[in-house]
């Protein structure tokens, strides 16, 4: 096995190009040789693991980072399977530095020879974007269009939308491709804004790539196998097969996927209307799954999806088959969630309008619903009305009475008019430097305090994020790199300090297996098995997990949390916290000191709590060296 990481550097704003060779010494992957790149250059990189094209299930992630538009910090997003095309390039990674004059789409190929082929191709995005299947989709064709003749072998795309100019969380997407065309199984690098990055900073709106080189990929399976049989008494199939069932199909709740499994689990805990939920009583929220979900959104999808095996994989073997369809639309529980109950909406038909136009303008799906749903949450409380943000209406949030057809349908209609409020800026709307931003221009100017009733992690002072969809305190704590699972998610009360520090231990088995391209979804073996696999191939288990530990201290050296700006943050704990001992009944001396601080000064223990938690991420992630 080679022993360097082979990176070609690609200045945007001159097509040169060059390639430099890494060896496995300080850098193992594409986050600690980015997080190196990044602090140089101030580059977007793009690049796979050390196990892209091996035996290893899920280790064909593409992982981009770079300092953050949105998060304005270094930050780490991938996508499943677009991997495996990148290394047939027989490079690592590809660093962009500098700002094509005119966007444009970037085109690598490899076949048969002994450099990466570079082009860059300039391109009308406006006129692009207006046609075909639109935005980032339409991007993605043209660039397919264009340069697929030319390759030899199997070849793939990454796209941006107008949300790259308009916003700074813009994602990136592809799609496996089959017969010259992207299928319908979207794979995304959406966190962080790095779409808004690829194009905003270097002037990229689409990356096509692929190639015919075969390197020495970790084929012998007889290798792995003896190494699960001896900790699992399983070989790597089964013990795959196994650790991936939620994702496929779970026969204890009868669904599968991320959607279904968590839908079916989630009960009294679901998040609706802007988090406002968080604030009712569980009998309230109980009600609402059942009738909304249970009845109807969920039992859709077992109906259409499920039930109908519509389902396929990133775009690489693997025995998840996560990705679940119906027809063309891709189904995953945090987009689904946000631009599902978090803005009203429980109808697939509804929520499928609305990701699809969310997707199209080329928006992280996570965020991109936060923000709609606090701005309909705006509208509903009157704080803003419809002409401040270019829009014709109001949401329709009553839950007596609700029409689970009739209403979410208007609620995903009026998002689809917020998404074209923000892109072409209408009424008094401009988050092209974030929300934080320009809610802050909004108090100055009408003295309305509109950030309590959007809930994110801030980070500086600009940078923002909306959480994953879990109603936990690990979804808000001061982690230097939030919105993605570097954080503990679990259900649990844990004391701050002690939270603080599951977190950060989180963060360094994610980040073993972001750095080995591996997806987390088959984390119940790859957090033990990949710094094993580098003793195997290389000699460097004890290297390999130190850099990850160097890179977590250096990622956490860069923290700079805020303090929850938000009201709704603090009622998203302080309920939390109430509903673990009323609800769950399981109460504790520490549990109940929390409460009653809450109880008597919400705004002091809130930052007390914040406080304690970033004191056991900061002493778990003190300096390695």
């Amino acid at each position: 096995m080679e022993t360097v990481q082979r990176v070609l550097f690609v200045d945007a704003s001159t097509g040169y190009y060059k390639l430099r060779r890494y060896p496995l010494k300080d850098y193992f992957g594409p986050v600690d040789l980015g997080l190196h790149l990044s602090g140089l250059y101030r580059s977007l990189n793009i690049g796979t693991g050390l196990f892209a094209g091996s035996i290893l299930p899920g280790s064909n992630r593409l992982v981009v980072n770079g300092f953050s538009p949105c998060w304005r910090g270094f930050y780490v997003s991938s996508m499943g399977g677009a991997g495996l095309v990148f290394d047939n390039l027989g490079i690592n990674m590809v660093s962009l530095v500098g700002k094509a004059p005119t966007p444009s789409i970037l085109y690598l190929n490899r076949d048969h020879g002994e450099e990466v082929e570079v082009e860059l191709l300039p391109v009308d995005a406006p006129a692009l974007w207006a046609h075909g299947r639109g935005g980032a989709y339409a991007m993605m064709d043209e660039a397919l269009r264009v340069f697929g003749p030319r390759y030899g072998g199997e070849y793939r795309a990454l796209a941006v939308g107008p949300a790259a100019l308009a916003t700074d969380y813009a994602g990136i997407l592809s799609a496996p491709v089959k017969d010259g065309k992207a299928s319908d199984v979207d794979t995304w690098a959406g966190r962080g804004g790095l779409g808004s990055k690829l194009l905003a900073e270097h002037g990229i709106a689409a990356v096509v790539y692929g190639g015919t080189v075969i390197d020495e990929d970790f084929r012998d399976r007889s290798v792995a196998d003896a190494w699960f049989e001896e900790k699992y008494k399983q070989k790597l199939a089964m013990k795959d097969f196994e650790a991936t069932t939620k994702y496929r199909f779970d026969p204890k709740f009868q669904t599968g996927g991320t959607l279904g499994v968590n839908y079916a689990t989630v009960g009294g805990r679901v998040i609706a209307f802007n988090y406002r939920s968080v604030g009712w009583t569980e009998e309230e929220r109980l009600d609402l799954h059942k009738r909304f979900i249970e009845g109807h959104y969920l039992k859709q999808f077992n109906e259409e999806t499920i039930a109908a095996k519509q389902q396929a994989t990133c775009g690489e073997p693997c025995s998840a088959v996560c990705k679940k369809l119906n027809g063309e639309y891709k189904k995953d529980y945090e987009p689904y969630q946000t631009m599902g109950p978090l803005c009203g909406v429980f109808d697939q038909r509804a929520a499928e309008k609305l990701n699809r136009a969310s997707d199209a303008a080329g928006f992280d799906a996570i965020s991109g619903g936060g923000v709609l749903a606090w701005l309909m949450d705006c509208l509903d409380s009157g704080q803003l009305s419809p002409d401040d943000l270019g829009v014709r209406m109001k949401p329709r949030w009553k839950v007596e009475g609700f029409d689970v057809v009739a209403d979410s349908l208007h609620n995903a209609e009026l998002g689809i008019e917020l998404i074209e409020s923000i892109l072409h800026k209408r009424g008094i709307l401009d988050l092209s430097e974030g929300v934080r931003k320009w809610a802050r221009r909004v108090r100055r100017e009408r003295g309305i305090r509109v950030l309590d009733t959007f809930v994110y992690s801030a980070n500086g002072r600009k940078g923002w994020m909306v959480p994953n969809q879990y109603w936990t305190p690990g979804a808000l704590a001061p982690m230097a790199i939030m919105g993605k699972y570097y954080m503990h998610y679990g259900p649990e009360f844990l004391p701050p300090r002690e939270l603080g520090r599951a977190c950060a231990e989180r963060l360094k088995k994610e980040l073993v297996m972001d750095n080995a391209g591996v997806c987390r979804f088959h984390r119940a073996w790859a957090e033990d098995y990949v710094p094993q696999a580098m003793d195997t191939l290389y000699g460097k288990r004890d290297e390999y997990v130190r850099s990850v530990s160097n890179a977590a201290s250096r990622i956490n050296s860069r923290n700079a949390g805020v303090y929850w700006e938000s009201e709704r943050n603090v009622l998203f704990v302080r309920s939390f916290l109430k509903r673990v001992r009323d609800v769950e009944k399981k109460g504790s001396r520490e549990l109940d000191r929390w409460i009653s601080a809450f109880d008597d000064d919400p705004g002091e223990a809130a930052l007390d709590f914040w406080f304690e938690t970033k004191k056991g991420i900061d002493e778990s992630l003190r300096d390695f060296l």
